[in-house]
């Protein structure tokens, strides 16, 4: 005879009228929010939009953390930074992960449902373009891709206009005395950051001395972090394009591993 369970005592089961989980996350419009355009259905589309969609989720929480990080970094707070940018590390982690689940997808998989995305292409991401030009890769050419959404335009304009978190981390550094040369500091921030050697001996000095400049140290480890994570997420996508469409242009027009293999990004260098 199967064993029966109670609940335990305390347990909410009278929900009606109440906000419940399925409520909170809005489970019905999530969840629902999947819709494959192959037909005869193909099977393995559905893990090609969730994979992206969850990116596009990881993507919100990524810059709503680079944000904030801007923000306290502009009032010269770096120790909330330091927490923030643990879990941006984190969160890239996760993102790094899931290429392993779309690498379950063969090329022969994908070939049978990869024309229902017409021109749709993930170069089209404006979450994944505004991190990039918060972590400073400044690309301006690639704004014109969005000029079909004039919201989305307008916001990313105003991020590649902005300073990028080095930026705001240089410009913390001069405020704080140290040598951060003007060039650095008084420039157009809609352009890529340029190496400039006179900035060497500001690093040099934090480097040397880590307990008298502790957060500067700290901040420069944590921006050196996510730097080395997005990088690592970049090649894991470039090697799964490769292996699932090998050297096809890709659907967004690009030539696809080329063009991915030619861009990279760098959050700051001296």
């Amino acid at each position: 005879m199967p064993m029966t369970t109670e609940l335990e005592a305390g347990i909410h089961v009278d929900l009606q009228g109440r906000r419940t989980y399925a409520d909170y996350l809005c489970l019905d419009r999530l969840l629902d929010a999947q819709h494959p355009l192959s037909d005869p259905p193909h099977h393995d589309e559905l893990l090609f939009i969730i994979q992206h969609q969850t990116s596009e989720l990881w993507f919100k929480l990524t810059l709503h953390e680079l944000r904030a990080a801007c923000a306290h970094i502009r009032r010269n707070m770096l120790d909330p930074c330091f927490k923030i940018l643990a879990r941006v590390k984190m969160i890239q982690r996760q993102l790094f992960e899931q290429w392993g689940v779309l690498e379950t997808l063969t090329p022969s998989e994908y070939g049978k449902f990869r024309h229902v995305l017409g021109p749709a292409s993930g170069l089209q991401s404006a979450q994944y373009r505004a991190i990039e030009y918060i972590l400073g890769n400044k690309n301006a050419a690639l704004l014109e891709i969005f000029k079909h959404d004039a919201r989305a335009y307008q916001a990313l304009k105003s991020v590649l206009e902005s300073p990028s978190i080095y930026d705001e981390f240089l410009m913390h550094l001069r405020r704080r005395g140290h040598a951060v040369p003007d060039a650095c500091i008084a420039r157009d921030w809609s352009q890529p950051y340029q190496r400039n050697p006179a900035l060497i001996p500001v690093f040099k000095a934090i480097y040397d001395a880590p307990h008298e400049h502790w957060d500067a140290y700290n901040m420069c480890e944590k921006l050196v972090d996510v730097e080395e994570n997005f990088l690592l997420w970049r090649f894991r996508h470039v090697k799964t394009v490769e292996r699932i469409i090998g050297y096809k242009r890709g659907t967004g027009g690009s030539s696809g591993v080329a063009f991915l293999k030619h861009v990279r990004t760098e959050i700051g260098a001296a």
